[in-house]
Formats: structure tokens, sequence, C-alpha cells
């Protein structure tokens, strides 16, 4: 029992630690300040918020791993600003597109990570029994939390005008909200279809945990 908890606290002291080295690499010189802070903006909220919960409802070691990784997306994204990450060029040559795609990976993230925190969710606290239910639940939920995150988009271009461009990362595309919602539709979607059997085998290990006072 003291084992796995003080392997657990140490992996989430090694992510921790990762994702605040890599949060303060990404503002060291960034390309815009505000752009910067607006996009690692969830990154400085969800850090402490997963070290003061992490006790009391800690959370799948597959659902730690996801938020790191999208927190990684946000920060690089922040770093460069979006419309000019370089992974976005090398994937823009490489598939011969007009655009710099990083935000669509972003975008992808947004619905494809989210996904499963509701799910994780909604399955822990019995909300939904249904697997039906449940996947649509948990692709209602991604997209609301996309088209919030759009309207947070359209807020900052009324409020900073042409200085907002470098958040919005629209590059000229007047379809970009609606293909933004698109990409995190299929990372909602994607995540269900290829994580579901590991996740419920994770929260069934978690319950027995909790069940037993291991949690």
């Amino acid at each position: 029992m003291h084992h796995d908890s003080t392997h657990r606290a140490r992996w989430l002291v090694v992510l921790a630690a990762a994702a605040t080295a890599l949060l303060i690499a990404s503002g060291w010189r960034p390309y815009d300040r505000a752009t910067w802070l607006m996009e690692v903006l969830p990154v400085i909220v969800a850090l402490p918020l997963l070290a003061a919960t992490w006790r009391r409802y800690p959370l799948t070691p597959l659902l730690y791993a996801l938020i790191f990784l999208h927190a990684g997306v946000l920060m690089l994204g922040g770093a460069y600003s979006y419309a000019r990450v370089p992974l976005g060029f090398e994937l823009q040559e490489m598939l011969q597109l007009s655009r710099n795609p990083y935000d669509k990976i972003g975008h992808f993230f947004q619905g494809f990570v989210p996904a499963l925190i509701a799910r994780e969710i909604l399955l822990r606290g019995d909300h939904v029994r249904g697997r039906r239910m449940l996947a649509f639940l948990v692709t209602c939920i991604v997209l609301a939390i996309s088209a919030t995150y759009e309207f947070i988009e359209w807020g900052a271009a009324l409020a900073l005008g042409q200085g907002a461009d470098e958040f919005l990362g629209t590059q000229g595309d007047p379809w970009d909200t609606q293909s933004d919602m698109f990409f995190a539709l299929l990372g909602a979607l994607a995540a269900q279809l290829t994580l579901a059997g590991l996740h419920d085998r994770q929260l069934a290990r978690l319950r027995r945990k909790a069940d037993a006072g291991l949690c």
C-alpha cells in the first residue's frame, strides 16, 4: 500500500516538475507575452488544482499523462504563437497545406483530453450508466467547451482588435471557428474509440484501491 502510494507520488512530482520547467521555458522569451499568457493560462490554473486534489481525488495515470501532453501542446503554441510553431511549418510542407496547421493539433487535443476528463468524472460519480448515453454526453461536453473557447477568442478579438491576431491564429481562414470545433469533435471521438478500454481498466483499479482504503 505504502509503496504504491509513494510510487504514484513520485511519478506525479516528476510530471509536475517537468510541466513547471516547460512552462518557465516557454515563457522565457515568447513571441508575444500577452499571447503566451492567454495560451498557457489553462496550465497555470491546472497545475495547482491537480496538486491540491491528487490525494483526495486522484485521477487515473492515463489522464495525468494526457493532461501533461496537452499542457505541452499549449505551452509550445504559447511560446511561438500557434501560427509560427516550427512543427506546424514542417507539417505544412509535408502535407502541402496552405497554412500552419499547429492550431488544429491544439484543438484536437482540446477535444481528446477533456473527453476523458469528462468521462472519468461522469463514471466515477455514477452520473451515467448506459455506454451510448455516456459517449453522447461526453461529446456534448467537449463541444460545449470548444464553443466556450471560441467565445473567449471572440471576446479577445473585440477587446484587443488587431492585437488578438496572434491569439486567434486564424491565418486568414474565414472558417477557422468551425474547423476548430470540428477538430475538437474529432479529438473527442478518437479518445473514446481508442482509449475507452484502457480508461475503464484504470478506473476499475482506482475503485478497488479506494474501496480498500489505498487512495
